[in-house]
């Protein structure tokens, strides 16, 4: 953790953390308006296995992969999932940055709050580890193995319930520093 901690430090500038974060969502928003939509064109309305937070059935995914056609799941594998590989790592770096950041300002990142700059870092694992059960099941299609879509249903879970918990710990810290501000600005 001293690592990480040191990492931490070394890397949270204003302009750096500012920069990851611009960079990082410029990559999400063409996610959610260009990959997403064009993979999702092929979908007759089915959600793409990565926008569902709470899982999937093995039933699910065939029905996805079926409805997709091999249109659809070659755009899946060639343009949405290559721009998800680097989301991740922008995803983990820039947010652990930037609660990194936040928690400088309140004096807590030396302390067991650093704890929390890995939520991001542990949800954007969990998001590679999802992208490589997609891969898998895509390239399998269609013969799915239930184990795969089990274990690439619970990387999905695990990156939803991780990426919560970070925006609600952000969100948290977020308020800690407004509030520290104005302490600061009436005194």
């Amino acid at each position: 953790m001293e690592r990480l901690t040191k990492f931490i430090e070394k890397n949270i500038s204003g302009k750096k953390v500012l920069g990851l974060f611009i960079l990082t969502n410029i990559v999400y928003t063409f996610m959610l308006t260009v990959t997403i939509p064009k993979t999702m064109g092929f979908s007759n309305g089915m959600k793409l296995l990565d926008m569902m937070p709470t899982g999937y059935s093995f039933n699910y995914v065939s029905d996805l992969f079926n409805s997709l056609g091999e249109n659809g799941r070659l755009t899946y594998l060639t343009n949405q999932i290559p721009v998800d590989m680097i989301y991740p790592l922008l995803f983990g770096l820039s947010y652990c940055l930037l609660l990194g950041y936040f928690l400088k300002k309140l004096n807590k990142l030396n302390s067991p709050y650093n704890y929390l700059c890995l939520i991001p870092i542990i949800a954007g694992i969990a998001d590679y580890l999802e992208n490589i059960g997609i891969i898998t099941m895509l390239k399998n299609y269609p013969k799915l193995k239930e184990t795969t879509v089990y274990t690439t249903n619970i990387f999905s879970v695990i990156k939803s319930i991780s990426t919560s918990i970070f925006f609600i710990t952000l969100i948290v810290v977020g308020i800690k520093v407004i509030k520290q501000k104005k302490r600061a600005n009436t005194l």
